[in-house]
């Protein structure tokens, strides 16, 4: 297992020892936003940082370095209910580009963006911007090829703060879930990418009066740590097929 270095841990000399090894950044990207009655506002970025956190300890060569969490992002769906604290697009572009730049620099040789919040307007602007900076890689989730491989709530698109967020959350930090209003959640069934291409621009039109779709009640972390698994292998295949 690789160490696993903290940006913000390091002195600058032992920093500057890993850049001499053109070192791939991590950065977990997320959100802040209502994640049902139970689960927390950072549950996007949460999950963002577990998948770092994991391939980094995977991979020797090339050394990764785990960048601090960016935990604001493009969410407008959720604004009618407390904690939905976003960003424009303009914002995003501009931090993605400034660090991109910085990374450069400093001598990394890619920076990854590892992103869990999939606001539809969140999901161009980092496609357009790793499209534009050769240093900038996406890990895409919502791609056909990494969707398919993930669990079947997922692929159903019903999946904000359902079963497989939450199971996520209750494998990295079970502390911050209501269990006991976790468990009493009824499923809600809800196509969230059908209703954003039928025109849907809120939770509540949606169908999802609570801030949630999906079966929160069956998450595990048993269901978690599985899924963590497979959201890694899908980092380090992405980071030692293209960095």
């Amino acid at each position: 297992m690789a160490e696993v270095l903290r940006l913000e841990e390091l002195t600058s000399p032992r920093l500057a020892d890993v850049l001499a090894r053109r070192p791939v950044g991590l950065w977990p990207v997320g959100a802040v936003e209502p994640h049902g009655p139970h689960a927390p506002l950072g549950t996007d970025t949460l999950i963002a940082q577990g998948i770092c956190e994991r391939a980094a300890a995977r991979i020797d060569e090339p050394p990764c370095v785990l960048l601090p969490a960016f935990g604001f992002g493009v969410t407008r769906y959720g604004a009618g209910f407390p904690g939905a604290l976003g960003i424009s697009e303009a914002t995003l572009a501009g931090v993605l580009r400034d660090l991109a730049a910085a990374a450069r620099e400093h001598g990394f040789r890619r920076l990854v963006i590892v992103n869990c919040h999939f606001e539809p307007e969140q999901v161009q602007t980092l496609r357009n911007v790793c499209a534009e900076l050769e240093i900038l890689l996406y890990l895409d989730l919502v791609r056909r090829h990494a969707a398919e491989r993930l669990t079947e709530e997922f692929r159903r698109g019903s999946c904000h703060a359902g079963r497989y967020e939450t199971s996520l959350v209750l494998a990295d930090a079970p502390q911050l879930v209501d269990r006991d209003r976790m468990s009493h959640l009824p499923e809600v069934p809800v196509d969230m990418p059908a209703q954003i291409a039928a025109g849907a621009r809120d939770f509540v039109s949606m169908g999802m009066s609570e801030a949630y779709c999906g079966s929160p009640a069956e998450a595990s972390s048993q269901e978690g740590l599985q899924t963590f698994e497979t959201l890694t292998d899908l980092l380090v295949e992405l980071i030692l097929q293209q960095a």
